[in-house]
């Protein structure tokens, strides 16, 4: 069994076997993608469409957060030797995760999104925060906390809305247009990219494991806390 490192700097992961280097590399790149895409397609639009100053406040708060992960991960990206055309979605060959295609065209929507999307988030960084590779694990543990405050962002506004009968059944609705495909987010469970993750240190869980955390913490919320019904995910065979 391959002895797990410690890379504590730039300088060590150079040095270390390019499987290694490629894995860590791939996660970078799919952060860099993905924050700057999503703060894109649904953080930044959000702004036009919070109904209240308030609202429009706290957004803000959250594309600003956003963004600064994007460029976090951005910036760790070119210090491995990455290129930057690599990180932009625009440049490179590297689509966004599928589950970033869904059309926002409402307020209550993107609160949605923040409730579910976030918690599936906040589920991957905690993989990272005990990473082998430290500036990622670091990065992981700057960026945990903004995760939280976008997920509680989603909850007390989807309460808000909540408190009609009206409100209620259109956060079903969204509920029910938008979780199916979130636990796709996690990957397919034989994974080749994890198994080398797990192997390096670099994660620690299996993509069912945290697929499986992801729908019960969801489940928890969406029916503990909010009396709905969380819908059934899209079987992963299914998934695009």
């Amino acid at each position: 069994m391959t002895d797990v490192p410690q890379v504590e700097n730039i300088e060590q992961f150079s040095e270390q076997p390019e499987e290694y280097q490629a894995a860590c590399r791939k996660i970078v790149i799919s952060h860099a993608i993905n924050e700057l895409y999503g703060s894109r397609v649904y953080d930044e639009p959000a702004i036009a469409l919070a109904p209240t100053p308030y609202a429009k406040w706290l957004t803000c708060r959250v594309v600003m957060e956003e963004y600064g992960h994007h460029y976090r991960f951005f910036e760790l990206g070119r210090e491995m030797g990455i290129p930057e055309t690599a990180m932009l979605p625009e440049m490179t060959e590297k689509s966004p995760l599928s589950i970033m295609n869904y059309n926002m065209t409402r307020w209550d929507e993107f609160c949605v999104i923040k409730l579910i999307g976030d918690l599936a988030e906040i589920i991957q960084v905690e993989d990272l925060v005990q990473c082998s590779f430290h500036p990622l694990r670091n990065l992981a543990r700057m960026t945990m906390p903004e995760e939280r405050f976008h997920a509680q962002f989603g909850e007390d506004f989807c309460r808000d809305i909540c408190e009609t009968e009206e409100g209620r059944v259109q956060i079903q609705k969204n509920l029910d247009a938008i979780f199916p495909a979130m636990p796709t987010f996690f990957g397919r469970g034989n994974s080749k990219n994890n198994v080398v993750y797990r192997k390096w240190g670099i994660k620690l869980r299996t993509n069912e494991d945290m697929r499986e955390d992801y729908i019960n913490r969801a489940r928890d919320l969406v029916e503990g806390k909010f009396g709905l019904k969380l819908p059934e995910p899209v079987p992963m065979e299914m998934a695009a």
